[in-house]
């Protein structure tokens, strides 16, 4: 099946091409992301492949029809780039990948922690200026420290159980709680607000919906214990950014590990070393000692990257066989969730 590859990397194409090699499709790989100005490049494509940063929304969506376009796979987990109403009046399906390696994210969403509580980056620069000073860089024990994980789906569940190895108390909220996990584990759910109240760590695991967005805004910071760690491998509008750089100000957050934003769409997976940063926010929170910021690559594992090729080649290929798309996603059942 001929699929226009939109938004890739190198890491991209190398995933795929090995994945190809069992599904034979003829993938063109276009470097600029998916928008309604470069939709016309899938014109005569009956499948574009889209990533997270994409802009697939109605109008978008619309050229891609005219083209010829009848399959919008995503490769990632999150679809809330994709207007997924537009697609059903325009009689497109939309597939992503549902899990690729929970544990590449919730391991990253560890090493955040790690990396913030024991100063690791402002160690690093200062050996390297032959700085051997330790002044600055104390840090804590994660041991009997309390760790809340919002939402406790797998990859939330996989970052609960590295919590748990290292003898944290760990508190889960979910929309909906497991009992059979909450016993095997030695969790406890919870309320949210009990959890933003207790926790002295807190690690976001939930999709984008319009209910979640900006979940953190500054009365769930207010409630929040002062020297609280905010850790976002999410989706970067759970957190409404402007409020975090108040209480980081104040000092009511004592660290955050963001390795998404809410406005990273033409900014992250780019160099822009060249160039001047147009976004204040961002810049913003660059300037703080005690925030680490990563450019969305919690996934980036050679696993991950594997198994997003193969599931997301492996659907286009349900699709032109005519059958059924197991990781399809439908406005309807996103509107039933809510």
């Amino acid at each position: 099946m001929r699929v226009a590859v939109f938004d890739t990397h190198r890491y991209d194409r190398d995933a795929l091409e090995a994945a190809n090699v069992r599904f034979g499709h003829a993938l063109t790989y276009f470097e600029p992301r998916l928008t309604l100005q470069t939709a016309p490049l899938a014109e005569g494509f009956p499948a574009v492949c889209s990533f997270v940063n994409d802009t697939v929304d109605a109008a978008t969506l619309e050229v891609l029809h005219a083209g010829g376009v009848r399959l919008v796979a995503a490769r990632s987990a999150g679809y809330n780039h994709v207007d997924l109403e537009a697609a059903r009046r325009w009689d497109l399906r939309v597939t992503r990948v549902p899990e690729y390696s929970p544990h590449a994210v919730a391991e990253h969403a560890v090493a955040l922690v790690l990396s913030l509580n024991r100063h690791i980056p402002r160690a690093f620069s200062r050996v390297r200026d032959w700085n051997f000073s330790l002044d600055g860089l104390v840090g804590f024990d994660l041991a009997g420290k309390t760790v809340g994980v919002v939402g406790t789906g797998r990859i939330g569940r996989v970052a609960a159980r590295i919590f748990k190895g290292f003898g944290c108390d760990v508190l889960c909220y979910d929309v909906a709680p497991d009992a059979a996990f909450e016993r095997e584990l030695g969790v406890r759910y919870v309320a949210l607000d009990a959890l933003f109240s207790q926790a002295d760590i807190i690690s976001f695991h939930i999709p984008l919906t319009p209910d979640t967005r900006h979940l953190v805004d500054a009365a769930a910071l207010a409630r929040m214990k002062r020297g609280v760690m905010l850790i976002n491998t999410g989706r970067g509008a759970l957190i409404d950014s402007k409020a975090l750089v108040a209480a980081l100000k104040s000092g009511h957050v004592g660290g955050a590990g963001l390795d998404v934003y809410e406005e990273e769409e033409g900014v992250f997976f780019q160099d822009l070393s060249g160039q001047v940063l147009q976004d204040d926010v961002l810049a913003r929170l660059l300037t703080f000692p005690n925030v680490l910021v990563t450019s969305h690559q919690a996934f980036l594992t050679h696993e991950a990257l594997a198994n997003i090729a193969e599931t997301t080649l492996a659907g286009i290929q349900a699709f032109e066989r005519g059958e059924p798309l197991l990781n399809e996603v439908r406005a309807e059942q996103v509107l039933r969730a809510r």
